[in-house]
């Protein structure tokens, strides 16, 4: 739907039912946090609270909590941003197909941004302490703005048309930020803002900040999307809202007209430090030093209403964006890495730390099949965009199963698991950058990435229970089967890695010497090997957001030879909580008793939460 407003969107899920609204004063303290997650965990509809406490302005949440309402919201739009990228994926079909090109013609049009004077967010100017300070966790650091669309401009070439507008945390209170005059300001080293801060940094300048919150609910999606560096957001932004971006020029700052709030400021000299933050992985950001912003102005239209949404250990809200910009882009990954037929993100896993490929293996049509090709394309994976975050990147030979579905996470481990020789198969890149938000590397930003190719014929039959009469090392215990082949045993608490260089080789010794261990070529060590083996997705979840390759993969028979660490196999990944992680995402007991009453009959969430 082509919406100017968030408030007109969200009159139109109040008319499609797709909306409650919570009259009654809510605490944004927490609470508002814990009604979400409730209400998004149901797969209920969207969420007005028409009273915040401590704020004069409503807020809404879960608004993309259901593919279905998402898809709803953005309307044939979304179908036009399809086309546009299939044909610039595939310009041939425009031939093909010309009346599918004239369908995307509207999208080309709502494209080009419209500079204009007037617009509904100048009208009225509040503090920082009037908005609504939502708290998510109980160890956050403070009140998070947590749907924001950061807007800055290329101090070499200033203008709409070399902005970047991404979706970067910002604090709004707590730590030593000076109340209602600073906020903070988090981007991770590989985003556009970080060029932008670091060319301005370069010519001794402070670089000027938008934050725009609000309006047409595609600009808060387009502020996600992973574009190319040349398209800036507020073009595609247009785009997908059907209706040209509405902006202004104001005091060297870019405004969205059509927000339903703009802060605006520079970015100081120096850092503060900011979070904790419960984050997407399911843990804390720790509190370190981040830029952070000296508050201008803030801006707001009559009927403003504030946007917020909650992270934490996937499947959240922001699973739904991703569903979405998977949808979006897939028609362009063939064409953007040449070679590469799929690439699967996997939400449950954190997003970053586990990814999936599929590619082309063509360089050895007359030998035995094996990866080579594949390691070109890995290359190619890790070294693109926001797929450079990938910690574990697993990648398999289209040809060898063409119907294979990616996102069948099981069947596509279970493939791989089939054909990788551990001796030759796996690629380690160390000492290498990391994601922000990944603590299984005592440094921040630093850790390690591996890649797991797999290429031919199946080399085992993977088992589909645990073998009887097997005799593990005392310190480890309680086998669980999580998958076929992929097994998770309870080991002891992890104290440092010369005691786990201890404690796993003997480990790997009783299984390489099992000949029953054979068809179970993964290995697992937790800390509660009863919770990882829950389901497939909290499997995915504790491995591989756990654990850092270069320190925690391990394996029987193994050895170093030419510089490539190799193993005869079973792999074992050390998944244990090591004293350097980050702590878990866990709620509040009181919070959660009175949001449960909520749920009561005749309580406004009954029969929802």
């Amino acid at each position: 739907m082509s919406f100017s407003s968030l408030a007109q969107c969200v009159e139109f899920l109040s008319k499609e039912n797709e909306l409650i609204r919570i009259k009654q004063e809510v605490d944004p303290d927490l609470e508002m946090a814990e009604i979400h997650r409730r209400v998004f965990e149901a797969k209920g509809p969207a969420i007005l609270f028409e009273r915040v406490k401590g704020s004069k302005f409503p807020a809404v949440s879960n608004l993309f909590g259901t593919h279905e309402r998402a898809v709803k919201i953005l309307g044939r739009e979304l179908e036009t941003v399809k086309t546009l990228v299939k044909l610039q994926s595939e310009p041939g079909e425009a031939l093909k197909s010309p009346y599918q090109a004239l369908k995307a013609l509207p999208g080309l049009v709502h494209a080009l941004p419209r500079n204009t004077t007037k617009g509904s967010v100048l009208e009225n100017r509040a503090g920082i302490e009037d908005l609504p300070m939502v708290r998510c966790w109980p160890k956050d650091g403070g009140a998070f703005i947590l749907l924001p669309q950061v807007c800055s401009q290329d101090p070499a070439k200033p203008g709409i048309f070399h902005s970047n507008v991404g979706m970067y945390r910002v604090q709004l209170s707590g730590n030593d930020y000076l109340p209602g005059r600073e906020i903070g300001l988090h981007y991770q080293i590989h985003r556009g803002i970080a060029n932008h801060h670091a060319k301005a940094l370069d010519q001794g300048e402070k670089l000027k900040v938008s934050i725009f919150v609000g309006g047409p609910p595609a600009h808060t999606l387009a502020a996600v999307m992973p574009l190319p560096e040349h398209l800036p957001e507020p073009c595609f932004a247009g785009a997908l809202a059907g209706r040209r971006f509405r902006y202004t020029i104001k005091d060297g700052y870019v405004i969205s007209l059509d927000a339903d709030f703009c802060i605006t400021g520079t970015i100081a000299m120096g850092t503060k430090p900011e979070g904790p933050f419960g984050d997407h992985l399911g843990y804390y950001s720790l509190q370190h030093g981040f830029p952070y912003l000296e508050v201008d102005t803030v801006f707001h239209r009559n009927d403003a209403i504030w946007p917020f949404t909650v992270v934490g250990r996937p499947p959240q809200e922001d699973s739904v964006f991703g569903r979405l910009i998977h949808e979006m882009t897939e028609p362009a990954v063939p064409v953007t890495i040449p070679g590469v037929t799929a690439v699967h993100a996997v939400d449950v896993a954190g997003v970053h730390p586990l990814l999936f490929a599929t590619a082309r293996e063509r360089y050895t049509p007359y030998a035995p099949k094996q990866p080579r090709e594949l390691l070109t394309h890995a290359c190619a994976i890790l070294g693109f965009g926001q797929l450079s975050l990938a910690k574990y990147l697993f990648i398999a030979a289209h040809e060898d199963t063409p119907g294979l579905d990616i996102s069948d996470e099981m069947a596509f481990l279970v493939h791989c698991l089939e054909r990788v020789d551990f001796t030759r198969d796996l690629h380690f890149h160390t000492s290498t950058t990391m994601d922000t938000l990944d603590y299984s590397s005592e440094g921040l930003n630093m850790g390690s990435k591996v890649v797991i190719a797999a290429a031919g014929e199946k080399l085992r039959t993977l088992l589909t229970a645990f073998p009887s009469g097997v005799d593990l090392p005392v310190s480890f215990s309680n086998p669980r089967l999580a998958a076929p082949g992929m097994v998770v045993v309870k080991g002891p608490a992890f104290t440092d890695y010369d005691q786990a260089h201890k404690e796993i080789p003997p480990l790997g010794e009783t299984l390489a010497a099992t000949p029953s261990m054979a068809g179970l070529p993964l290995f697992v060590i937790t800390d509660d090997s009863d919770f990882a083996a829950r389901d497939f997705a909290t499997f995915l979840w504790t491995t591989f957001s756990r654990s850092n390759p270069s320190h925690d993969i391990h394996g029987a028979g193994s050895v170093v030879r030419h510089k490539h660490w190799g193993c005869t196999g079973p792999l074992i990944i050390d998944a244990r909580i090591k004293p350097f992680h980050a702590p878990p995402l866990v709620n509040d007991p009181e919070v959660e008793k009175r949001v449960d009453r909520l749920g009561e009959k005749g309580q406004k969430l009954h029969g929802i939460i």
